[in-house]
């Protein structure tokens, strides 16, 4: 299968308006202060800049440090955007999933988490259309596949990502890539979540959530966090042992009745800053949480948030995809490994 770098065609507009303020783009949405704890995470006058729009659905953001660029997908266009200060919006991948035939799985085609390993450099993603966890191949453009099928049956459609430092792959397997509301073609009873062992060993960590998403780890890489994405609106939390292996499944915090900013989006992606603060999607917005499960403030594009990552030069931007949108918001602390 051949992957091509694509320039980007004139559908889509990158806001990029100079204003008097500090700002350099056009700002949207509301920051909410819960608790005077949160003015230590995110400055007093910060805003949620829009990047840019235009998106179907954007997903998947991650921050390339060798090259100071995002990427992040827009997965029914079955799209991988490229964006900088400099260029602006471009093509990075297409189509970044299924491109196989006139029979797709499903309706969203495209690649939706994606993640940098640790140990190899390398571009990892959760191919929402081709049903497997792969990595890019940059020298020319083709995807290797790491793995799709678990006990002998085809993944449902992988749909967030986590990699240790030691090269533990953690991953989020909900039917979403398939089509709605019957999923033909699904072939594992449950949704899981999986980890995946250096050595190639495969292990279901959890299949006690109906609709696994969003995943991360904490700085010590000793917690594992992962959102639901149905009715049941719930971040649950695992030990990590040395070994890699889950234990201690318990609930980080529910959801399911905050209304507080509206129930618009629920928990979907999720990043965790160098202080073990988690920094997840849910209802009304990023909610950010304290490493003890204490809610302390949200931030709210006014639309529905899928996911972000920490990036930037210093590592202390959060970048936001947002249904039609690409954001940031700049912060007092950094992403992990910065």
């Amino acid at each position: 299968m051949k992957y091509v770098i694509i320039n980007l065609v004139t559908c889509l507009i990158v806001i990029n308006v100079s204003f008097a303020g500090e700002h350099l783009y056009k700002t949207i949405g509301t920051i909410y202060r819960d608790n005077p704890e949160i003015n230590n995470l995110i400055p007093e006058n910060a805003a949620i800049e829009l990047l840019a729009e235009g998106f179907d659905w954007s997903e998947g953001p991650v921050w390339i440090k060798d090259g100071g660029y995002l990427l992040f997908n827009d997965i029914p266009q079955n799209t991988t955007y490229e964006w900088s200060e400099q260029k602006g919006l471009t093509i990075f991948l297409r189509p970044a999933g299924y491109a196989l035939g006139d029979n797709p799985p499903g309706m969203e085609l495209g690649c939706n988490g994606m993640f940098i390993n640790p140990m190899t450099n390398q571009l990892v993603l959760c191919d929402h259309g081709n049903r497997c966890i792969a990595v890019l191949n940059q020298n020319n453009w083709t995807k290797s596949i790491i793995v799709n099928m678990y006990q002998g049956k085809k993944l449902n459609s992988p749909n967030d990502i986590v990699i240790s430092s030691k090269g533990h792959y953690y991953f989020t397997d909900p039917p979403y890539g398939l089509t709605w509301p019957d999923f033909p073609g699904k072939e594992l009873e449950y949704s899981g979540v999986y980890h995946l062992h250096p050595d190639g060993a495969m292990m279901l960590v959890t299949k006690e959530l109906d609709r696994p998403n969003g995943i991360g780890l904490s700085p010590d890489e000793k917690t594992l966090y992962v959102a639901n994405s149905s009715k049941r609106k719930i971040w649950l939390a695992f030990d990590v042992a040395d070994n890699g292996t889950t234990s201690n499944s318990r609930i980080f915090y529910n959801a399911t009745e905050f209304d507080k900013y509206g129930q618009q989006g629920g928990c979907d992606g999720l990043a965790v800053d160098s202080s073990g603060n988690i920094w997840a999607t849910g209802p009304g917005g990023i909610m950010v949480f304290t490493p003890d499960g204490k809610h302390i403030g949200s931030i709210d594009t006014g639309t529905r948030i899928s996911n972000c990552c920490f990036g930037g030069l210093k590592g202390n931007e959060l970048y936001i995809t947002a249904d039609m949108y690409l954001c940031r918001v700049k912060l007092n602390v950094k992403g992990i490994g910065y």
